[in-house]
C-alpha cells in the first residue's frame, strides 16, 4: 500500500515536470532566461513555493532530524541558522537582482565578471559553485534512497550493487528527463504539491505521534535516557537533550557559517533571479521564516525516533532511514505512503533546481567565456540542458563512494566551499574596493585550507572527509568553513592593500551605483521575456 502511494505520487509529479514546459512559455524558448530562470517573471507566491522548495530539501526533511537522533541538541543548528540568514539575505539579494536584471546576468559569476572585469575570478566562483551543488544533490539522492530502502525497494543487503541502486538509478533518471524538457518551470510547479504534502504530513506527525507514545514528556524522557547510554564506537554518551559547555562554540560557528553560505549556492541564486522584480525579493525574505515553524517541528522527529527505539541497538544502523522508518512504523500504510513520496519528491524539487543553477554556471562561465565566446543563446540552452545530466552524475558519483550515514556531511562540505565566495559576491555588492587578484588569491588560501582539513577529517567508517564528531566538520575551535573564510578575507584584505600600493591595474567594472537599487519597469531593466499576448 506504501509503495503503490509513493509511485502514484511520484508518477503525478513526473507528469506534471513534463507539462511544466507549457506552463507560462514564453514566444522564445530557446534561451537561459527561458530554460534556465523561468523567463524571469515569477510572482511572490510562485518565488515563495520555489525558494521554499528550492532551501527547504531533503536535508530538512532527512539530514537534520537524521543528526538529531544521532546527536542530540547539537543537530538543532539549522534551527538557529535560518533564522539568522534572512536578515542577512535581505541586504544584498535585492540588489543582486537589480545589478542582475540590469546587466542581464545569469548567474553570480556573471555579475563578478562584470563588477570586476576578470574572467579568471569569475571563473574560480563559477567552478566552486559547481563542486558545491554537487553533493548538495547528492543528499538529495540519499533522500531518496532512504525512502526506497524503508519501502523494501532495492533487492536487500545480499544483493549486488547495481540491483541495490537500481531504484535510485530510475529516480535519477526520471528527475534528469524533466529537467532537460522543462528546465527551471518543472521545480516551481512540482514546489507546489511538495509544500502541500510536507505541511500536511509535519501537521499530522506532530500531534499523532506524540498522541501513540503518550506525549512530549514521554518523548523527551525516553530521548534523553538513550542519549545517555555510551556509544561503543566512541566510548562517550552518544548525545544529549542539550548542547554541554564544551560544544557551543563550535554550535554557534557552524550556525553562523551555514547562514552566510546558504543563499549563495546556485540554486538560491537561480530562484531569485527568476522573480518579476525587487519587491518580489524584499517580500519573500519576510514570508519565507513561515518555513522555520516546519523546520523545527521536523527536527523533533529526532527526539521522536529515538524514543521510539527505531534503530537502537542495531549495529551499523544507518541514521538517515530513521524518519522513513519511523513514518512507516508509526502511520496507518495509505499515510505512510504520502510521508514517503513527501520526503522524495521534497528531494527531487531541490535537485532540478540544483542542476539547472550549476549548469547555468558551466554554460555561461566556462563555455562562453572560455570554449566558444560567440556562442548563439541556443547554444547556450542546448550546453545547459547537457550539463544538467553530467551534474547529476557528479551527484551520483558522491553518493555512491562517500559515507552516506550522516548524510548533513554533504551540505557541510558544499557550505565549506561556498563560504568562499562570500568576500567576492556579496563584498562585490557593496564596494568596489577589493582587488580582483587579491580576492582570487583570498579564494584559493580559503578552499586549499577548508579541503585539506575536511579531507583530513575521518569517520568510523571512511579515513577522508568524515566526522570527528557526530556533527561533522566541526574541529575543535569551530566549524571548519567559516575558519577558512577567515583566512580568506584576511589574505584578500592584506594583497588588496598590498597591489594598491604597487598599482596593479584593477579591471574595468561595467556597472554603477544606481544599478544596484533599480527595480523592473525602469529604464534599462525589463521582462526579458514577456508572456505572449495570445
Amino acid at each position: 500500500m506504501a509503495l503503490g502511494v509513493f509511485i502514484f505520487f511520484f508518477v503525478a509529479v513526473t507528469a506534471m515536470g513534463f507539462l511544466a514546459a507549457r506552463w507560462r512559455r514564453a514566444d522564445n524558448a530557446l534561451s537561459l532566461d527561458e530554460w534556465g530562470l523561468g523567463g524571469r517573471n515569477f510572482g511572490t507566491w510562485i518565488t515563495w513555493f520555489l525558494l521554499g522548495g528550492d532551501l527547504y530539501t531533503a536535508y530538512t526533511f532527512v539530514a537534520v532530524p537524521a543528526a538529531i537522533y544521532a546527536a542530540g541538541a547539537a543537530g538543532f543548528f539549522a534551527v538557529p541558522y535560518t533564522i539568522i540568514t534572512y536578515p542577512l539575505v535581505f541586504l544584498f539579494l535585492p540588489r543582486l537582482w537589480s545589478i542582475s536584471h540590469k546587466h542581464g546576468y545569469v548567474t553570480s559569476s556573471d555579475f563578478i565578471r562584470g563588477r570586476f572585469g576578470s574572467k579568471g575570478l569569475s571563473l574560480a566562483m563559477a567552478v566552486t559553485g559547481i563542486l558545491a551543488t554537487m553533493p548538495y544533490i547528492a543528499l538529495q539522492l540519499v533522500g531518496i534512497q532512504a525512502v526506497l530502502d524503508v519501502m523494501g525497494v532495492g533487492g536487500g543487503e545480499n544483493a549486488s550493487w547495481f540491483m541495490k541502486d537500481l531504484p535510485l538509478l530510475i529516480a535519477f533518471g526520471v528527475l534528469a528527463a524533466y529537467t532537460y524538457s522543462s528546465g527551471l518551470r518543472a521545480p516551481a510547479m512540482i514546489a507546489f504539491v511538495k509544500d502541500a504534502l510536507i505541511y500536511i504530513v509535519i501537521a499530522v506527525a506532530i500531534i499523532y505521534i506524540p498522541y501513540k507514545m503518550g506525549g512530549f514528556d514521554a518523548i523527551f524522557a525516553k530521548a534523553g535516557k538513550a542519549y545517555s547510554t555510551v556509544n561503543p564506537a566512541t566510548g562517550k554518551p552518544r548525545g544529549s537533550l542539550v548542547t554541554g559547555p564544551q560544544a557551543q562554540w563550535a554550535y554557534a560557528t557552524l550556525a553562523l557559517g551555514s547562514a552566510m553560505a546558504l543563499f549563495l549556492y546556485p540554486h538560491s541564486v537561480t530562484a531569485v533571479l527568476s522573480s518579476r522584480s525587487r519587491n518580489v525579493i524584499r517580500r519573500n525574505t519576510t514570508i519565507l521564516p513561515l518555513y522555520l515553524l516546519m523546520l523545527g517541528l521536523l527536527a523533533m522527529l529526532g527526539f521522536m525516533a529515538l524514543a521510539a527505539g527505531v534503530g537502537v541497538g542495531v549495529k551499523g544502523y544507518n541514521p538517515q532511514t530513521a524518519i522513513p522508518q519511523l513514518f512507516e512504523n508509526m502511520f496507518p500504510d495509505w499515510f505512510a505512503g504520502v510521508a514517503f513520496a513527501a520526503i522524495g519528491i521534497g528531494a527531487l524539487v531541490p535537485a532540478a533546481i540544483m542542476s539547472i543553477a550549476a549548469a547555468n554556471l558551466f554554460t555561461r562561465n566556462i563555455y562562453k567565456d572560455f570554449i566558444k565566446p560567440d556562442a548563439t543563446p541556443a547554444q547556450e540552452t542546448k550546453v545547459s540542458k547537457l550539463v544538467s545530466l553530467l551534474v547529476k552524475v557528479g551527484a551520483l558519483v558522491f553518493v555512491l563512494t562517500m559515507d552516506k550515514t550522516v548524510a548533513i556531511n554533504f551540505q557541510l562540505l558544499g557550505g565549506i566551499w561556498i563560504l568562499q565566495t562570500v568576500p567576492a559576491i556579496v563584498g562585490g555588492l557593496f564596494t568596489r574596493w577589493f582587488h580582483r587578484w587579491a580576492l582570487l588569491a583570498g579564494w584559493a588560501a580559503g578552499m586549499f585550507y577548508g579541503t585539506w582539513k575536511a579531507y583530513d577529517t575521518p569517520s568510523a567508517t571512511q579515513d577522508h572527509f568524515g566526522n570527528t564528531n557526530l556533527i561533522p566538520y566541526i574541529g575543535e575551535k569551530g566549524y571548519i568553513g567559516l575558519t577558512a573564510f577567515v583566512i580568506n578575507v584576511v589574505v584578500a584584505v592584506v594583497l588588496t592593500f598590498v597591489l594598491k600600493a604597487l598599482k596593479a591595474p584593477d579591471g574595468i567594472d561595467e556597472t554603477s551605483p544606481a544599478d544596484y537599487t533599480a527595480d523592473s519597469g525602469e529604464p534599462g531593466v525589463k521582462e526579458e521575456l514577456p508572456l505572449p499576448a495570445h
